[in-house]
């Protein structure tokens, strides 16, 4: 297993948030599964990610997620919550409302408003780290549409903006690229389904969706994935082609509810959704729930 130094290394999940009958964010039902993920064998959580409706949340909700994770992470545990905004100022706000609920990281998109040329990226990032916490850039071209190259990545790090990437895109030929212009930029798993190709390609860390459902498998598989070691591979290989049905869903548009669903049927609380994300199609969930019902009917959990 790779060794966690840093604390946004490890196996961050970015959490489903719970919602009560009447629609009100249910705090202490997420506190229960950020110390439950935790009991699981994870290393951190990420608060107000897409997987957390962060752009569905008040002002008050926002800064109160943050602070019920921090206050629910025992000893050991970090937090790396979610800073996207329109703006970098806003942006650069949530750093220092996480800074101050003793968050220990953040995870930061670029600017999404527009399609940013690199100088307002990196104009961006120098304001998110004015919060001075360690920040973690988030690449998702497809919903950003800006796209953090190699290039771009290895100014930011030399400029010192950043201490490592979610890589979304799925190219997992990137992550040899970015270790050539930016040896010392942490790479961290930014998708469930490219899990062992970003292990084997160095990865020490994975921001995650499906440990809010099957924890304990899916630490086994990203340990096995990271350590480096060819028996570990080889161990990994079974269980990753038995999951990956399941994981993919985590790289798909609805994979809020997804995940969701598959928690609901684990037997964990995920629940409803708010607007704009509507129940899934009954065809969608059915392929989830047999997904899912598979991959529990094996043992894993």
């Amino acid at each position: 297993m790779t060794s966690r130094t840093q604390p946004w290394q490890g196996i961050h999940v970015a959490t489903a948030l719970q919602f009560t009958a009447d629609g009100a964010v249910d705090y202490a039902a997420y506190g229960e599964h950020v110390a439950w993920l935790a009991a699981n064998g994870c290393d951190g959580v990420c608060p107000n990610g897409s997987l957390g409706e962060y752009q569905t949340l008040t002002l008050e909700e926002r800064a109160k997620v943050v602070e019920t994770a921090v206050a629910a992470a025992p000893a050991g545990f970090t937090v790396m919550p979610g800073v996207a905004a329109y703006g970098a100022d806003e942006s650069r706000r949530w750093a220092e409302q996480a800074r101050d609920a003793g968050a220990a990281s953040v995870l930061a998109l670029p600017p999404n408003t527009f399609k940013a040329d690199d100088e307002a990226v990196v104009a961006h990032y120098r304001e998110v780290a004015k919060a001075g916490l360690p920040i973690v850039a988030y690449n998702n071209p497809y919903d950003t549409k800006v796209d953090l190259t190699p290039a771009l990545l290895a100014r930011l790090h030399g400029e010192g903006l950043i201490v490592a990437v979610k890589e979304f895109t799925g190219d997992v030929r990137r992550a040899y690229e970015i270790a050539e212009l930016a040896p010392d930029l942490d790479l961290l798993i930014g998708s469930d389904d490219v899990l062992l190709e970003l292990g084997l390609a160095g990865a020490v860390g994975w921001i995650a969706g499906y440990p809010n459902a099957i924890p304990e498998s899916t630490v086994k598989l990203y340990n096995l994935a990271t350590s480096g070691d060819a028996a570990d591979i080889m161990a990994a290989l079974p269980i990753y082609r038995d999951l990956h049905s399941l994981l993919r869903w985590d790289s798909k548009p609805e994979f809020v509810q997804s995940i969701k669903l598959s928690m609901d049927i684990a037997g964990r609380n995920g629940g409803a959704c708010r607007q704009p994300r509507l129940p899934l199609p009954a065809e969608l969930a059915a392929r989830i729930t047999a997904d899912t019902e598979a991959v529990l009917a094996k043992g894993y959990k």
